[in-house]
């Protein structure tokens, strides 16, 4: 009877074991699809900083749009060397939800600009947070050096649009 129960719970934490290879490995992005994605969102991310810094009278989303085009504009470039030497592709547009994004906010002005950017901004990094977490355990040692080094300066742009979120959201 005890062997019985050392073979089923032998079973169950090799199901376990493989279930959680499985989780893993879903997790995963491969390096094309990471630098499609990466480098869409990223012009999209430049170009909805410039529309900020053309739009906004505040000398806050201002800033932040600022330091959106000098972060993104040097992650792109990065990632852009990296694409070549692997000889992968990157995407020379936004993506079309982020198309539809900005032109929404194109529509806006004032606080009403402000505030849209700003909750924009949120899940714009949310969501790129998420597929850079994904990258840090690529099979691509490069793409996930990249990731892992890039991860960083993306959470702290994450804190910075939540302030900026927290603080147009009241307004």
């Amino acid at each position: 009877m005890n062997m019985k129960r050392v073979l089923a719970n032998g079973a169950l934490i090799c199901l376990f074991g493989a279930a959680s290879s499985l989780a893993y490995a879903a997790d995963k992005i491969d390096a094309d699809d990471f630098v499609e994605e990466v480098s869409a969102k990223g012009i999209a991310e430049v170009e909805s900083a410039k529309l900020a810094q053309q739009k906004s009278s505040s000398t806050d989303i201002k800033a932040f749009a600022q330091t959106m085009i000098t972060d993104h504009t040097a992650a792109n470039a990065e990632l852009a060397v990296i694409a070549t030497r692997k000889n992968l592709e990157v995407s020379d547009e936004a993506e079309m939800a982020n198309k539809a994004k900005k032109f929404v906010l194109e529509q806006r002005d004032g606080e009403s600009f402000d505030k849209a950017y700003a909750k924009n901004q949120v899940a714009a990094h949310e969501d790129t947070i998420e597929l850079f977490q994904r990258a840090t355990i690529s099979d691509d040692v490069e793409i996930a050096a990249f990731a892992t080094k890039t991860l960083p300066t993306l959470q702290h742009h994450l804190k910075m649009a939540k302030e900026l979120a927290a603080t147009y959201d009241k307004k």
